[in-house]
């Protein structure tokens, strides 16, 4: 009698933290379902950090902290109507400053970022879909969901270090946003919307939803996570916007 042995489902290979880096620009679907079986976070954090510190340290040998601080102020209306003295002053004062701040940003602003982003968005589904997210695959998702930027910010290393330092924007090293077409005398708060409409920053938007909706299929449809996180983004750009428009 013939019988007849019943297929094995086949376990899905883990896949290891760096390569989650890679996949979630290259091969999203795998890397995120990964995710959801075990949540990570720490190497797209690393890999992030790392690269804004390395940012920081070629702007401060390719153009110099002091020429950075002069177009930087340059820019600002309230330091043009100082005497030359006083700008001299502030300048000095910014310069020393600048390298410090500069570097403890790089290491806290991402993971705070990040932080802030994973707990609204796990809010938002877990009220709005009932998607069971708990904040480590949350905080995984956005994490990885970020690593668009790390080609952005790869970018803007190479550019520092091939362009000329006098030809360098430092606002828009990468020139993938509608501001880097504006003019340096348009209104601030136009840079600023211009700014954030940026392709790195749609890749972000788009991956996020997708990572979402593959790390809870059964709750969180693609449109509807797209929907949730654009809305968000609005919000946010339209008060950075209008805090530019009161206090430039």
């Amino acid at each position: 009698m013939a019988t007849t042995t019943a297929a094995v489902p086949e376990t899905p290979q883990h896949i290891g933290a760096f390569g989650r880096v890679i996949g979630a620009i290259v091969n999203p679907r795998p890397t995120f379902e990964d995710i959801a079986r075990k949540p990570s976070w720490l190497a797209p954090l690393l890999v992030m950090v790392i690269l804004s510190i390395a940012t920081t340290a070629a702007i401060g040998q390719r153009i110099g902290w002091r020429s950075f601080m002069e177009k930087q102020l340059s820019q600002n209306s309230r330091v043009q109507q100082m005497t030359p003295a006083q700008r001299e002053k502030l300048i000095e004062q910014q310069t020393k400053f600048a390298p410090l701040l500069g570097y403890i940003g790089g290491a806290i602003s991402f993971p705070v970022i990040t932080l802030i982003v994973a707990a609204i968005f796990m809010g938002i589904f877990n009220a709005a879909s009932s998607a069971g997210l708990d904040f480590k695959t949350s905080f995984g998702v956005i994490t990885h969901s970020y690593m668009p930027l790390a080609i952005a910010a790869l970018l803007g290393i190479l550019i520092l270090y091939l362009k000329p330092p006098d030809q360098i924007d430092i606002q828009n090293l990468v020139a993938s946003n509608v501001g880097a077409f504006f003019s340096s005398d348009a209104p601030k708060w136009l840079q600023v919307l211009g700014a954030s409409l940026d392709l790195f920053t749609f890749w972000v938007l788009a991956l996020m939803a997708f990572a979402y909706s593959v790390v809870r299929p059964k709750k969180i449809r693609f449109g509807t996570g797209l929907t949730w996180i654009v809305a968000v983004w609005l919000v946010y750009v339209l008060v950075k916007v209008g805090f530019t428009a009161m206090f430039s």
